[in-house]
Formats: C-alpha cells, sequence, structure tokens
C-alpha cells in the first residue's frame, strides 16, 4: 500500500471532532434561519420550500455525524481486536455498512446543495434553457454518485489496499471534480444575473450599492469550492486528509445555504420596503436607488426558493 501521510486511525479521529464542531456551528444557523423566517410571521405566511430545505440539510448533517460516530467506535473499541489488521485496516474497508452509509448521505446532501443552487437560476433566469448544461452536470454528479457507493461496497480487498489508483479512487475523484464544476456554473451563473441587474438599475441610484446579497452568494460559493478543490488536492497526493475533508464538508454545505438565507431574510424584513410599484414612480425609483435587488426577496414571491418561478416586479424595472 502505497503512504497516505497520515495514519487512517487518526484521519478519522481528526475528521470526526472537525466534524463535530462544524456541526455545532451549522445547528446554531439552521436556528438562526427559522428563526428569521418565522418571527412576527404568521404560520401561512411563513416560506414552507425554505424551511424544509433547511431541515432536510440539518436532518442529513445529524444522520452523517451520527454514523460517523458509530463508525469511529466500532472502528476502535467493537472490532479493535477482532478485525484483521485492526482500526487502520476497518476504517480503510469501504465495503463497511458504515462507511457506505455515510458517504451515501453526504452524497444525498451534495445532490440537494447542488439542486438548490440550480432551482435558484431557474427562478432568476425565468428560463429552463439557461439551467440545461447545470442540470446534465447535475444528472452526471448523481451517476458518479450512485457508481462510487456501489463500488464502495462491493470493492476487493486489493482495491482497498489501492484505493487511490484502483477504480474506487477514480469514481471519488470523478464525483469530486462534477459537482465542484456544477456548483461553480451554477453559481457563477446565479452571480452574473444578479450583477446584470444591479448593473443596469445603478444609473438611477443615489447612493453606490454594496450588491451585499451577490457578496455573501460569492462567499458561500468559495466556502464550498475551497473544501472540494482540498478534496482533489488530496486526492491527487494519495493522502488520506480525503478522509478528513469528506467528513467535514458535510456541516460546510449547510453552513453556506444558511449563510445565503439568513442574509435572504435579513434583506427582506428590511421596512423600507415598498412593496408594489403602483405606489407611485417617484417612491419606486427612490426605493430601487437603494435597494434594487430587495424586490427579489421578499417573503412570498422568494425567488430562490418558492413553488411557482416568478419574479418580482424590479425585473420589469430594470430591462
Amino acid at each position: 500500500m502505497a503512504s497516505r501521510h497520515i495514519p487512517l486511525d487518526t484521519a478519522v479521529i481528526m475528521s470526526t471532532v472537525l466534524e463535530g464542531i462544524l456541526y455545532g456551528f451549522s445547528v446554531l444557523m439552521f436556528i438562526g434561519t427559522i428563526w428569521i423566517f418565522t418571527y412576527k410571521h404568521r404560520i401561512r405566511d411563513i416560506n414552507r420550500p425554505i424551511a424544509a430545505v433547511a431541515t432536510l440539510l440539518l436532518v442529513l448533517s445529524t444522520a452523517h455525524i451520527i454514523v460517523g460516530i458509530i463508525h469511529l467506535e466500532n472502528g476502535l473499541v467493537r472490532y479493535r481486536d477482532t478485525f484483521p489488521g485492526g482500526p487502520e485496516a476497518f476504517f480503510a474497508y469501504t465495503p463497511e455498512k458504515t462507511f457506505v452509509a455515510k458517504n451515501a448521505i453526504y452524497i444525498l446532501q451534495t445532490l440537494v446543495g447542488d439542486g438548490v443552487v440550480i432551482y435558484r437560476c431557474y427562478v432568476v433566469w425565468k428560463s429552463v434553457w439557461v439551467i440545461i448544461i447545470p442540470c446534465i452536470m447535475w444528472c452526471g454528479v448523481a451517476g458518479c454518485s450512485v457508481c462510487m457507493v456501489y463500488s464502495f461496497s462491493q470493492a476487493s480487498i486489493s482495491e482497498v489496499e489501492n484505493f487511490f489508483t484502483s477504480r474506487l479512487g477514480h469514481w471519488v475523484a470523478a464525483f469530486l471534480a462534477s459537482t465542484l464544476a456544477t456548483n461553480v456554473l451554477s453559481t457563477g451563473l446565479l452571480a452574473y444575473r444578479i450583477w446584470t441587474i444591479e448593473r443596469k438599475v445603478s444609473a438611477i441610484r443615489i447612493t453606490k450599492g454594496k450588491m451585499p446579497i451577490l457578496r455573501v452568494l460569492i462567499d458561500a460559493a468559495i466556502l464550498y469550492s475551497a473544501a472540494l478543490c482540498s478534496s482533489l488536492i488530496s486526492f491527487a497526493l494519495s493522502n488520506d486528509g480525503l478522509y478528513v475533508i469528506g467528513d467535514v464538508i458535510n456541516p460546510i454545505i449547510s453552513i453556506a445555504f444558511y449563510m445565503v438565507f439568513i442574509r435572504i431574510a435579513t434583506q427582506q424584513n428590511n421596512k423600507d420596503y415598498v412593496s408594489t410599484v403602483g405606489r407611485g414612480t417617484t417612491e419606486t425609483e427612490r426605493n430601487t436607488s437603494q435597494y434594487p435587488l430587495k424586490n427579489m426577496y421578499r417573503q412570498n414571491d422568494m425567488p430562490f426558493l418558492v413553488d411557482s418561478p416568478k419574479l418580482v416586479e424590479t425585473h420589469s424595472i430594470v430591462v
């Protein structure tokens, strides 16, 4: 077996500890997300799609860390003296049920995260054609995911011992590269659309905007992309740091999306919001010049997560 630089049992302990820390942050951000979308709102006015996605991300993160703790306990305690090769061999054995379950949960969370970004693009652009390529790439991610998990469950001893050079490693690399490409493309399309809207209304602004929504989208994308790039680098170096980063990515996915949810809600709750264009041209221009994207983030017409892909009046103002 090639040198892995980090003992595998050490890597699993590190990944579980770091994941637990980040999971704690994600739980706090989930609480903040739910609170900010429900505070002083009637039940019928709550944005249910956002609540559902936020809850699903929390459930998947919770399931992943629970399975991870069970996997760690099995390797260090339950099968420490009975598994051939000891804890390090146990953690390297990909057909182990808890290992397969962890990766299946991670894949589900990745697909949910990438799917939400693609849906944001669809609603903001109001065009199916724009998301054709991201959807095809998302399907590619799903296909690689299924093949990867199946390969893990059916791996032979020789494939496990040569993880980075066997078909297992090839599927892992394909999955990481495809999800990174999908996320970058989808976020880029979304950011470009918001930027063009901001640029079109800049001529009637009173003050220069800072594009807070655009900035938080880019920050979230950078956070997630950096984790994926770190995984690819670890894989290229045949380093077991891949196992550490792989577990840490799960709460990072949740944190990245909660960042966007909370920032959108903060934008919505601004009391200076003008809800309709019909209140007058002067009032509309004054509001648009100060908050050109604010109308894109209303509680009931949330363009990122709504039941129907309907943009609000801001688009008709700037076109």
